[in-house]
């Protein structure tokens, strides 16, 4: 089993994803729930596609961590 980080972000038409693990494997969607679907589909193709070429599926290395910060931070008194 895989686990994959999927990186969605907020665009100017909708939402695109990515896979920091999977060069080249993105999706975009209008709502992030859209695009969550098709970036699950992307990663299952880019894996076929990887595994019919002949090339081992790469280890998962990236994780990710939210950096909470106060709407003051920053500013002096």
């Amino acid at each position: 089993m895989y686990k994959f980080l999927m990186v969605i972000e907020k665009s100017k038409t909708g939402y695109s994803a990515y896979s920091p693990d999977l060069p080249g494997c993105v999706a975009s969607g209008k709502t992030e729930k859209d695009v969550e679907k098709l970036m699950y589909e992307a990663i299952e193709i880019h894996i076929q596609g990887l595994l019919e070429d002949g090339i081992s599926i790469p280890e998962p290395t990236s994780t990710s961590v939210y950096a909470i910060i106060s709407k003051s931070a920053g500013q002096t008194a």
